[in-house]
């Protein structure tokens, strides 16, 4: 079968290449699943170079999402929600690696049954980005109807995931992005406001909210935006460390958050299912409950053959997107 598969970390993908591999076997709790779409998620690019906080063992194949057709069930293995797995079943979810394949070995308890109406590339591009932004506001941020929410890198898939939550928590979403053009977009899509930080955003964000800050700050960039974030963060406010696309991994003084009052959080995502199983399955059932009733809308901003696997990753890398890009093999 063909698969992406990085045989040496590098920069530029120098160490990743679309190979023929053996069809992978599923171990204990796994299901294959022919690929029908995988998404592309920034800790892809991140493992390639070896930055990101899990280090698969080389080589590896590359891709955490992906939507797909059961074409095995070993006898035991179960999903998410505890049914078991039946072959020709639609399923969605991910695993650390492995999804930008035409057969992928995935946990069966990291899968859920797409829903009916729901094609493969949304399903794709659902679970990573609606999971994490639910775990940060939700269940780490505590977010509540009518606060302040900032969203930085909001065109991301996970930044436009963070926007949709928070529209539906019913907080007044203030979205930013570093491409003027994207504006519009932002605004469609349910962002109260947009603002373009090549300017910065501190004063901004202070005056539209009467001067009294956001209440809750999603940040997957980091660097010059967190520090920049501690200056417009409300008294008692979260600021919710997501991710480092901005490259440089920010520090705080802590006179800060003791003068303002406010909570510095780490989220990690895949991290709270594995401590809090319970809790994960909770955050599962309810973003496919949404998508279900059409509630949340994942955004697909392009598809590609996975052949054409570096056309998208420079696409994403060069923040050329709004939404998701996914590969279809």
């Amino acid at each position: 079968m063909k698969a992406l598969v990085c045989r040496r970390l590098a920069e530029d993908f120098g160490g990743v290449g679309l190979d023929e591999v053996e069809a992978p076997v599923p171990g204990g709790g796994e299901v294959l699943v022919r690929v029908e779409a995988a998404s592309l998620n920034f800790p892809d690019l991140l493992m390639l170079e070896g930055k990101y906080q899990f280090k698969p063992e080389l080589p590896f194949v590359v891709g955490m999402d992906l939507a797909g057709v059961v074409e095995a069930a070993p006898e035991g293995a179960v999903l998410a929600d505890g049914r078991p797995v039946r072959v020709g079943m639609r399923l969605a979810g991910g695993a650390k690696t492995g999804a930008f394949a035409e057969l992928a070995a995935s946990p069966a308890a990291g899968l859920s049954e797409i829903p009916d109406g729901v094609n493969f590339s949304v399903a794709a591009a659902y679970p990573a980005a609606y999971t994490t932004a639910h775990v940060a506001l939700i269940e780490r941020g505590g977010l509540k109807p009518g606060e302040w929410l900032l969203v930085h890198g909001a065109s991301g898939g996970v930044g436009l995931a963070a926007v949709d939550i928070g529209r539906l928590a019913g907080a007044r979403v203030i979205a930013t992005t570093g491409d003027p053009k994207k504006v519009d977009a932002l605004k469609a899509y349910g962002a109260e406001h947009v603002l373009v930080v090549g300017d910065g955003f501190r004063e901004r964000v202070k005056e539209l909210t009467g001067g009294r800050g956001a209440d809750v700050i999603f940040d997957p960039v980091g660097g010059d935006v967190f520090d920049e974030s501690v200056r417009c963060i409300a008294w008692g406010g979260r600021l919710l460390v997501v991710g480092f696309a901005g490259g440089r991994i920010a520090e705080v003084k802590t006179n800060m958050p003791l003068i303002k009052g406010f909570s510095i959080v780490g989220v990690r995502a895949g991290e709270f299912g594995r401590r809090d199983p319970e809790g994960g399955r909770r955050v599962r059932e309810t973003i496919w409950r949404r998508l279900a009733a059409g509630e949340t809308r994942p955004l697909v901003h392009a598809e590609f053959a996975l052949a054409e696997w570096r056309t998208a990753f420079e696409l994403m890398r060069d923040r050329g997107l709004v939404g998701k890009v996914v590969l279809k093999p």
